[in-house]
């Protein structure tokens, strides 16, 4: 079913907000977040030592082994995904100045799309 001239220029202004707002989101959040290496480095061993612990309890058929290694596996994980705290505090300020535009012009945007959203219902 084809989109009618109405929904076509809905579709187009919500692409263009997306790739507008999209891009503040990308650097805002790349600004207020930094990995840090040596997160990554342990967090990588946790997993190494995870996986190893995973191939005893599996030779060993010792499910309780296989869930401690899956947890510290997951320990791993979010260790070294997780920003550093000094690296992320003097960062943070410059991410909420740029991100703090963009709420008012999304608030807008929304209410924009509930008022059509709410003219199109009344309609049909």
């Amino acid at each position: 079913m084809p989109l009618s001239e109405q929904e076509q220029r809905l579709l187009d202004e919500m692409e263009r907000h997306l790739m507008h707002n999209d891009a503040d989101v990308v650097s805002a959040s790349r600004a207020g977040k930094s990995l840090s290496y040596r997160n990554i480095v342990y967090g990588s061993i946790l997993v190494l030592v995870g996986i190893a612990a995973l191939i005893v309890g599996i030779s060993s058929s010792l499910i309780i082994v296989g869930v401690i290694a899956f947890l510290i596996m997951v320990a791993g994980v979010i260790l070294a995904v997780t920003p550093s705290r000094t690296a992320s505090a003097p960062r943070a300020d410059a991410g909420t100045k740029k991100a703090s535009p963009a709420p008012q012009s999304s608030g807008s945007f929304m209410d924009r799309m509930n008022e059509r959203w709410d003219r199109r219902n009344d309609k049909g």
